[in-house]
């Protein structure tokens, strides 16, 4: 089966086409932006598939990162992923931002916990430990940076994502067992295509992932009047 992964949920736009068959990436391209995903993400996708035999009608399900993460980036990868699976009848998987970061280093059979942590500004970040055979502990949520180091407990435990440095300093400090990954401003779209591979369509709805309310909030104060007649 060809899966095509599309992430827009952090500082990239990524795309992917990976064969669970052969096991084998077809197409990748990872372009690193803060802004201008919407702009960027449908070219990409059709550069991908003009890599691969069969095109488009080859794809037999689609993946996408659903956060949490950029509010923005968020929609924009999931308005493409839903449009095209309803164009092609192919299902399509939502693919949790944390899950894709942790994924990678849960292909090592390691002792301890890993957690996986996105900036989620203002002192906080969104974040999920997994036991290191890949079992969620915790749903997904936000904490602030030294509540995160606490649920880490005494370790030993692997950190990665885009907030890895900050919440590995104050997890030190608390003198926790405590390994630091790479830290990566976005998930592996590779990851995130093979976990749209195995995932139950019915277990991953392609639906955002926000975690807490957006920063920016209608002023609710304040409306444009309405000119009558």
């Amino acid at each position: 089966m060809r899966v095509l992964a599309i992430d827009t949920s952090c500082a990239a736009a990524s795309v992917a086409i990976y064969d669970s068959v052969r096991h084998e990436t077809l197409a990748l391209e990872t372009r690193e932006m803060a802004n201008g995903h919407a702009e960027a993400l449908a070219p990409m996708v059709e550069r991908a598939l003009l890599e691969i035999d069969g095109g488009v009608a080859s794809i037999g399900r689609l993946a996408v990162c659903v956060g949490p993460g950029s509010f923005t980036g968020i929609r924009i990868g999931l308005a493409m992923a839903r449009a095209m699976g309803l164009a092609l009848g192919a299902p399509v998987i939502g693919v949790s931002t944390l899950a894709a970061f942790a994924s990678p280093l849960l292909m090592e059979a390691r002792p301890g916990v890993i957690l996986a942590c996105v900036d989620a500004r203002h002192g906080q970040v969104y974040l999920q430990l997994f036991e290191s055979a890949g079992r969620p502990i915790f749903a997904p949520r936000v904490a602030k940076l030294r509540d995160a180091a606490r649920l880490i407990g005494g370790g030993p435990a692997r950190i990665c994502g885009n907030a890895t440095r900050a919440v590995a300093e104050e997890a030190a400090r608390a003198g926790a067992d405590i390994e630091i990954s790479a830290e990566t401003p976005y998930p592996d779209i590779v990851a995130v295509a093979q976990l749209g591979a195995a995932l139950d369509p019915a277990n991953a709805p392609a639906r955002p992932l926000y975690v807490k309310p957006p920063d920016a909030q209608p002023n609710e104060g304040y409306a444009i009047a309405r000119a009558d007649g």
